[in-house]
């Protein structure tokens, strides 16, 4: 590999650092400056990003569990669904993230790994919200269902299924969760097709399409919590929301954020600042 232009060497690891020798275990021969290397940069950064998807997984698995997404707020879904594509989107984008992925030709395969984590995260993150709106539409409780929708959902906090009947006139329609899926997705294309747009016609203009998109994302996450606090008011019962998965991501979207502001600087506020602004709900 030839030498690192100047713009791509706050990107490269120290040499002799590679996925072979981050995956060694043999630390006490380690290099000083390869060992603060991993400790300050590779390490954190991995850590977050298996921290994004663990976080996630126990909404996932209790859906799957109780096999019905009782509880869960449509418009809840919606939100962040819209916010995670938002957020995803916004940090391709950025010029910033261009950049780095350019950089990819000139630096070994574990620096390019390393520089892009931040760009996984965010995709880890909107891809599992993603997950749970398929989830959220499988699992969604029929009205027509010949059993009552809401009993497997109910049945840990309710042994005897009293007031079924009345939780029944609270369920949204299914079709309110159809319209909800299509409604992402339709989102989702629409971002697609702009940031394509954008990047090919108006360059130039890529941080601020990057800026808007950011913007989007902040004020989706930051309402998307109120229909759910809503929801789980109103039934009295949390059904499949999983409080484990609130309990991690509240202290570990501080982590996260504050990784995000030290890669990607003042430009990328769009990015980080989407997360700082989800913390405070």
């Amino acid at each position: 590999m030839g030498p690192v232009s100047p713009q791509c060497q706050d990107l490269e690891l120290p040499h002799g650092v590679s996925f072979n020798f981050v995956l060694s275990l043999y630390i006490t021969s380690t290099p000083y400056d390869c060992l603060i290397s991993i400790l300050t940069t590779f390490l954190p950064r991995s850590l977050i990003l298996i921290g994004i998807l663990v976080s996630y997984l126990p909404q996932h698995l209790r859906i799957i569990r109780l096999r019905s997404s009782f509880g869960l707020s449509p418009y809840f879904v919606l939100l962040g669904t819209t916010s995670g594509t938002a957020a995803f989107a916004n940090i391709l984008v950025l010029p910033r993230s261009a950049h780095d992925v350019a950089c990819c030709r000139e630096i070994s395969g574990v620096s390019c790994f390393a520089g892009l984590l931040g760009i996984f995260q965010v995709g880890v993150q909107c891809l599992s919200f993603y997950v749970i709106l398929l989830l959220f539409l499988i699992y969604f409780p029929r009205a027509t269902s010949l059993t009552n929708p809401t009993t497997s959902a109910e049945s840990e906090t309710e042994p005897n299924g009293n007031g079924n009947a009345d939780n029944d006139d609270k369920l949204p329609s299914y079709s309110t969760a159809v319209i909800v899926s299509i409604t992402c997705l339709a989102h989702a294309v629409i971002v697609l097709i702009i940031s394509l747009a954008v990047a090919i016609k108006h360059p130039s203009n890529l941080q601020a399409w990057a800026n808007i998109l950011g913007i989007m994302s902040a004020v989706l996450a930051s309402i998307q919590y109120f229909p759910q606090i809503y929801t789980t008011f109103r039934l009295q019962k949390v059904g499949s929301l999983s409080i484990p998965m609130m309990c991690i991501q509240t202290p570990g979207s501080l982590v996260w954020a504050a990784s995000l502001a030290q890669r990607l600087g003042a430009e990328g506020w769009s990015a980080w600042g989407v997360i700082s602004s989800s913390i405070r709900l």
